[in-house]
């Protein structure tokens, strides 16, 4: 793929009768992919399957996705050292406490490798609602890969893990997308 630059240099000054191109490099074209997978959650196979595994939150409970079946769950691994992971935080905490009581939940899933302490006290600080569970950082995890933080799943009613964003969300982008679901579900 080439960009025309019009018909200047480097430095901006025209060149009589040329016209400079530019070739992107990867580093810019995986930035363009990531940057247009973000925007739109990803949906997942057709004919998913539930997906059912357990983690502890802070106080050692054992939480279950399948403790949650008939509501839609957020899933969403993030870590205390990620930004964006931080800037998302307010929304999902909004979007759990509008939802709790009727149709849907937040997991926060924090993947790192983090003193019980000091999560603790980050959860406290920035007033998360949800449960906040532990996993170690691995390669695949029962819902599929974690290619960069945050990186959110959305697991419909049955259990059956519908879509995977990689990058922040929004209260409103997981309310549309769970209204678009459920509108295709009962047309009509």
């Amino acid at each position: 793929m080439r960009l025309p630059l019009s018909h200047t240099n480097s430095l901006g000054r025209a060149m009589a009768g040329h016209q400079v191109f530019v070739t992107p490099g990867i580093y810019t074209m995986r930035l363009i992919a990531v940057l247009a997978a973000a925007l739109s959650f990803a949906t997942t196979a057709a004919v998913a399957e539930a997906v059912d595994y357990s983690l502890p939150d802070l106080s050692g409970e054992m939480h279950s996705l399948e403790d949650y079946r008939g509501k839609w769950v957020i899933v969403n691994y993030w870590a205390t050292w990620c930004p964006p992971c931080q800037e998302e935080i307010p929304d999902l905490v909004e979007f759990h406490d509008q939802h709790k009581d009727g149709d849907a939940v937040v997991l926060g899933i924090n993947y790192e490798d983090i003193g019980q302490q000091q999560l603790s006290t980050f959860v406290d600080s920035f007033l998360i609602s949800y449960p906040v569970l532990r996993s170690d950082p691995v390669a695949v995890t029962p819902l599929g890969s974690i290619p960069g933080l945050p990186t959110t799943f959305i697991i419909a009613p049955d259990g059956s893990p519908v879509a995977r964003q990689v990058g922040p969300v929004t209260r409103k982008q997981l309310e549309d997308y769970i209204k678009k679901k459920k509108q295709q579900r009962n047309p009509g």
